[in-house]
């Protein structure tokens, strides 16, 4: 570790003598915030500034949208789960192509996330293996509910409160739109019928006289079996 910045000033002369692999940025400090950090690292960098990761208990839309144009990788809301942050510094340094290892990933600004590019692809082609239509907006927030949960299994434990409000910040709606429009998908692709595949890719079958998925249920079920193939 280089050092410790207690403000945004602080933080500006440390970092003209350094140049840190990733820094880990406050939005709120005094007499210079974050986003005044970053735009002082686009001069003092020339623009190739290091990895940051925002914390801040601040989640506004326009805030963290201006954090990600001003080159942060990802953002984090206050109260976090610490072995979440090292994780997260794990892959952004992978991602950066600072680590030993080489694995796919993109980082989708929408969301604040990184995403897995072969589990983007491999969900994509399950759900449209099971029947829903890709041109509805349930399929896009499903899709999104299923790569999330895979990267953060706390996520399915309360999908009201975590899921579907992290969702809608990315796609600029509400949570109960999103909830409704991931039910609907779910019910036009179970009422397609295709329950070989439901029972194929989910050990779920309609012919059993099952009802139809919840939302948590089928997200949960999905991204459980990735998972599991991602560590086989």
């Amino acid at each position: 570790m280089l050092g410790i910045a207690f403000d945004g000033v602080q933080a500006c002369e440390l970092l003209a003598f350094n140049k840190p692999d990733i820094i880990i940025l406050d939005i709120i400090m005094p007499h210079l915030d974050g986003l005044g950090v970053l735009e002082k690292l686009k001069e003092l960098y020339n623009d190739e500034i290091p990895i940051v990761i925002i914390l801040s208990a601040m989640g506004q839309d326009k805030i963290t949208q201006r954090a990600l144009d001003l080159g942060a990788e990802y953002y984090v809301l206050k109260p976090f789960d610490i072995e979440v942050l090292f994780k997260r510094i794990r892959q952004l340094n992978v991602f950066s192509g600072k680590g030993s290892e080489s694995i796919k990933l993109k980082a989708d600004k929408s969301l604040g996330v990184l995403i897995d590019q072969d589990i983007e692809f491999q969900v994509t082609q399950i759900m449209l293996d099971l029947g829903f239509p890709a041109h509805i907006n349930g399929y896009n927030f499903l899709r999104t509910a299923v790569i999330l949960s895979i990267n953060e299994p706390n996520f399915i434990k309360n999908i009201t409160r975590n899921l579907y409000p992290k969702i809608a910040l990315g796609f600029e709606t509400t949570p109960s739109r999103v909830e409704r429009s991931i039910r609907h998908a779910i019910e036009v692709a179970w009422g397609r019928g295709n329950a070989s595949i439901f029972q194929k890719v989910l050990g779920y079958s309609a012919e059993e006289g099952n009802p139809k998925p919840t939302n948590s249920e089928f997200i949960a079920m999905l991204s459980d079996k990735l998972r599991l193939q991602t560590k086989a």
